[in-house]
């Protein structure tokens, strides 16, 4: 069964959209709800579809604010669906001017929880 994991960077972002872009964090959740709930339905990341979808680089899927209303400002929430262990990792979230440094910390997320992930099989094995 599918859950959810939020990181650090995630929470502390969080509390800066609901004070400072309340309706495009309230809009960017609601795309993630139907995301999430696609992997519980069975569906496997790669085969969700979504307009509000966007792939990026490591597995990594961008949800944006569409459908959230007029006047939305760009803002991405960065997810990581952990097929083995059946996580959603919240990463990041951010605007267009935090774009390219949201995805190098993403890059780093992923890179350590594969690394741990392949530690923990190795220690299973010994």
């Amino acid at each position: 069964m599918w859950k959810l994991m939020e990181s650090e960077e995630f929470q502390r972002r969080h509390k800066r959209y609901v004070k400072d872009h309340p309706r495009e964090l309230a809009a960017m959740l609601d795309n993630l709800d139907t995301y999430f709930q696609s992997l519980v339905s069975g569906i496997k990341p790669l085969q969700i579809q979504h307009g509000f979808m966007h792939h990026e680089p490591q597995g990594v899927v961008g949800i944006d604010q569409k459908g959230g209303g007029k006047n939305l400002a760009q803002t991405r929430l960065y997810v990581y669906p952990d097929v083995e262990s059946e996580t959603l990792h919240l990463l990041t979230l951010g605007d267009k001017r935090s774009q390219k440094t949201d995805l190098a910390y993403c890059r780093k997320a992923v890179s350590a929880l594969r690394e741990r992930q392949e530690n923990n099989e190795e220690e299973e094995t010994t």
